[in-house]
């Protein structure tokens, strides 16, 4: 049906956006290639921090590997509600750091993860294609 052709027309670039981005990202919070990712923790949540910002750094590119695996395998709808709560609270940060053209980015970037996260629930209620018997 041309539904179903549009609809994976939606869906499919979404999960490749929402599963590569995080999952690099968080390799790259490793590294520090892209961004100085501690710079972008915001000063009250450093001062509560019970490690070192990069520290806490390589424990959310844990998290951003983790949904973006999600993501791409057969969890995409919980990996998508995932990544739209974590970047929300990114975004929350951000506006304490200061870095709002950022947060605002990453609110969103949360819309582009829950419409993944409606898509991937819609598809598996889909039933699947019945031939035709004419």
């Amino acid at each position: 049906m041309a539904y179903e052709r549009t609809y994976e027309h939606l869906y499919q670039p979404l999960r490749w956006t929402y599963g590569l981005i995080p999952l690099l990202a968080g390799l790259d919070k490793f590294f520090n290639l892209l961004a100085d990712w501690p710079g972008y923790i915001s000063p009250a949540l450093q001062s509560v921090l019970p490690v070192a910002p990069s520290t806490f750094m390589h424990a959310v590119g844990v998290i951003e590997i983790a949904v973006g695996v999600l993501i791409l395998t057969r969890w995409v709808r919980e990996g998508a509600w995932l990544a739209c709560g974590w970047l929300v609270l990114i975004a929350v940060n951000l506006v304490i750091a200061g870095h709002l053209d950022v947060a605002v980015r990453d609110l969103a970037m949360a819309v582009g993860a829950y419409t993944l996260a409606g898509l991937a629930s819609a598809r598996q209620e889909v039933p699947a294609a019945v031939p035709s018997t004419a």
